[in-house]
């Protein structure tokens, strides 16, 4: 066959194609509907997919740069500790011993006030960094050298979006800024912020060997200072060089380094980059991270939806393959072969696919705003031009309207002319196992979203509603300068002049916090203070502290100014650490001598349990203390009555005439709160959405099949009702077998969704149980709303006329 008629037979497809889909216009409508919103939905959850799995892969040197983590061990060996930082020697020590090593680069997070002129603001994600980090990582620097911009103390670096909101179009190089009120920096360089995709946004770099300043950090402290496990570390690896051999060697070299049993307490760790985002979940992280979890379950709906949508395509196009089969029978008794009458059948179904995937970019468009809102990326359709992504969604395209269309074209194509002009094609396509087993897929994956979303809902409620041990509603934080000068129990009583205001306390850490300071405890064994086996976390209150956060004694008493003693030897602890110290009664800890750290001293209370982190850590076990110093650089203003406005007005100008160069900022501890669960939060928006979606999808299935089922069983019907059946009756009738197998798809789908969202649930400490209720629920609604759409079409054939029905064939 020549090339031009080749293109002249494929013109000819596609023009009887169109035509049919013309012809049929609630069919064509239907299908492109829910092709069109599969294939949307496809791409949307590919292009999140995308953007989770392309996180740090901007850097050149992505799959040869590592982290360095620390894991602290209790003396039973269980992990007690697990950071994503490290101590500051540990990485001018491992150049040291390890030269084959190429780079390796220190960072140290930050944040202050940052002053030009009359510019002044609040800025976080300043960091420290070596003057070698241009050589690990791929910054764009637009303006000054990175050969040296980091190489003198004092120097900073500015991202071009902070430039542009301190200097507008000035040329910010060689001008001076004061940070804190105390330090002034030159700026020596400007860079372009790095990608959305990446594990840590600097928006200032500082140099390094600022830190040497004893004012600032100490050359002392970076050499020895093995407790301030504050900084992000490094190392970039030669080429093919196999991790493995350094992690093997960093015990022999903690050993040497720190104390010769330093490896039975200390453990280092090293992580690729690129998988730092979704395999990263340590205590302390340079930024909130992903899960690869997520990834794959999106991705695994992302399949399911596509496919769901192809299935109902299958049964679409089965519901008119009755009225099909005599063109079918047709074509073959004039000649035309089997090949040609399948090509006519898939290029229906793939120019229905184009159609649909035209639409699916106009609901992608119209989507990803919403999207980027749940998720706080920044998705953009750009994504779906690239060459690689174009090629992607082309071949999905011609996979699902070869797969849509595959079932139809060789099942109608493969009967008898004979057969099929005889009527006897109907009784083959009335027994349908394939559809009625893909009909049960399309509800089990509809079934198993419901009872998920379902889960995740319960799971966030009782979140909502578990009692902390402390009151989080209506408190306000702030995080004031903090030097031997600042006088906080004047600013408290200052801040308490307003009668909307009940307790002011400070803290060095705060409630949905994590709690990464511990230090070792020690008790009395025998007539001697002896170390504890048991890690207990740290928290530097002030007496204000737990009457904020209403926090409630199980024994003794809170801190107080009566007892002098209070604020160099005494301790407070919670239930869990009284507990796992050995005594079984609270007030069995009352007096007894406590050590920790440095300090000595006798326990004078213990609270109750509260929850300080969020609900996927158990409680840990906390001891409070007052211990002199301004760690304390969290105060909490607890806030009565509804008259929100008039006190925080209050605390802005007791801030402004305390802190008049710091600009005023604070934030709700509830909303903190609320930011511990975005996740979950985002996961059961978005299960809920997809849910509706297969539901939706599915019934057009259910749609489609019940009109085959009509147009099959239409004599059959107009003979019962000459008999005298009801249309009720004829409703049941058509209406049984269909329920049944959403039935089937309700028994399949909840074991599969009890397993998913069981494992789910284990990852909180604390979490609901699943109500047999949520199954029951999610298989009443699946039914009703199956029976709402098969009803539909089943009273349309059982009010026809049968006379209509049975006065020709």
């Amino acid at each position: 066959m020549q090339l031009a008629d080749l293109l002249a037979m494929i013109r000819n497809y596609f023009k009887i194609a169109f035509r049919n889909l013309v012809k049929h216009k609630s069919f064509s409508f239907i299908n492109i509907t829910g092709v069109a919103i599969g294939l949307a939905c496809f791409l949307l959850l590919t292009l999140y997919v995308k953007d989770e799995l392309s996180y740090d892969r901007h850097n050149a040197n992505a799959d040869r740069i590592y982290r360095l983590s620390r894991t602290f061990l209790s003396k039973d060996g269980t992990e007690s500790l697990r950071l994503g930082h490290a101590a500051p020697p540990f990485g001018p020590l491992i150049h040291q011993d390890f030269p084959e090593i190429e780079q390796v680069v220190r960072l140290l997070e930050t944040d202050g006030m940052i002053r030009y002129g009359e510019h002044v603001f609040n800025e976080d994600n300043i960091y420290a960094a070596e003057e070698n980090i241009f050589k690990v990582f791929s910054f764009n620097v637009l303006q000054g050298n990175p050969a040296n911009s980091l190489s003198n103390p004092f120097s900073i670096m500015f991202s071009r979006p902070m430039a542009e909101k301190y200097f507008g179009k000035e040329n910010p190089l060689g001008k001076t800024i004061r940070v804190d009120n105390q330090f002034d920096y030159t700026i020596t360089g400007v860079f372009e912020p790095f990608p959305s995709q990446a594990s840590f946004h600097p928006n200032f770099l500082i140099s390094f060997s600022t830190l040497t300043d004893d004012r600032v950090y100490g050359a002392e402290n970076l050499r020895s200072n093995w407790g301030n496990n504050s900084f992000s570390t490094f190392l970039l690896l030669p080429k093919n060089y196999d991790p493995e051999k350094l992690v093997k060697a960093f015990p022999a070299f903690q050993n040497k380094h720190i104390d010769p049993k330093a490896s039975t307490w200390s453990v280092l760790n090293l992580m690729k980059l690129t998988d730092i985002h979704l395999h990263s979940h340590m205590d302390s992280e340079m930024e909130a991270n992903g899960d690869i979890q997520y990834v794959y379950l999106f991705s695994a709906i992302a399949i399911f939806i596509l496919l769901i949508a192809c299935i109902n395509y299958m049964n679409l196009a089965t519901a008119r393959s009755a009225k099909r089969a005599k063109e079918v029978g047709m074509r073959k008794v004039v000649g035309a072969i089997r090949s040609q009458l399948i090509n006519q059948f898939l290029s229906e179904s793939i120019l229905l696919v184009c159609i649909s995937l035209v639409l699916a970019f106009v609901i992608v468009a119209i989507c990803l705003p919403f999207l980027n809102d749940f998720t706080q990326k920044q998705l953009t359709t750009n994504s779906l031009l690239t060459p690689s992504f174009i090629a992607i969604v082309i071949s999905i395209t011609l996979f699902t309207g070869l797969v849509a269309g595959s079932y139809p074209a060789f099942f109608l194509t493969s009967f008898q002319p004979t057969s099929v002009l005889k009527g006897k094609i109907a009784s083959a396509l009335k027994n349908g196992r394939l559809r009625q087993t893909l009909v049960v897929a399309q509800f089990a994956i509809a079934v198993v979203l419901i009872i998920s979303t379902a889960v995740v809902y319960s799971q966030m409620k009782y979140i909502q509603n578990y009692k902390l041990g402390y009151s989080k509603d209506q408190v306000i934080l702030l995080s004031p300068p903090s030097d031997s000068t600042t006088n906080f129990e004047a600013i408290g009583q200052e801040l308490k002049q307003n009668s909307n205001i009940t307790e002011v306390g400070r803290s060095s850490r705060i409630p949905s916090g994590r709690l990464l300071d511990s230090w070792e405890a020690y008790v009395m064994k025998g007539d001697s203070m002896a170390p504890s086996d048991i890690g207990i976390k740290s928290l530097s209150v002030d007496e204000d502290f737990i009457p904020t956060y209403k926090i409630q004694m199980a024994a003794g008493r809170n801190f107080s100014k009566q007892f002098g003693t209070d604020k160099t030897e005494g301790f407070i602890l919670n239930e869990t650490a009284a507990r796992l110290l050995g005594w079984k009664n609270a007030k069995d800890a009352i007096g007894n001598r406590f050590g920790y750290g440095q300090v000595r001293g006798q326990i004078i209370g213990v609270t109750k349990d509260y929850h300080f982190e969020s609900l996927h850590q158990k409680v840990a076990p906390i001891v409070m203390f007052m211990q002199t110093g301004n760690n304390r650089r969290w105060l909490s203003v607890q806030i009565a009555g509804g008259d929100f406005k008039n006190s925080i007005d209050h605390v802005k100008k007791v801030w402004e005439s305390r802190f008049p160069d710091k600009p005023f900022a604070y934030e709700f501890l509830d909303e903190r709160f609320g930011r511990l669960y975005a996740r979950e939060q985002t996961q059961q928006l978005l299960f809920g959405i997809f849910a509706g979606i297969a539901i939706f999808i599915s019934c057009l299935g259910l749609l489609g099949l019940s009109m085959f089922m009509a147009e099959l069983r239409v004599k059959e019907i107009g003979v019962r009702k000459v008999l005298g059946a009801s249309i009720p009756s004829l409703v049941m009738l058509l209406s049984n077998d269909f329920l049944k197998l959403v039935f089937i798809a309700i028994v399949i789908a909840s074991p599969v969704a009890w397993y998913g969202m069981h494992n789910w649930l284990e990852n909180f400490a604390y979490h609901t149980s699943i109500s047999i209720w949520i199954f029951i629920g999610a298989g009443i609604l699946s039914a009703g709303i199956a029976l709402l759409t098969i009803s539909f079409q089943s009273i349309k054939a059982a009010l026809r006329n049968p006379i209509n029905a049975l006065k020709s064939e």
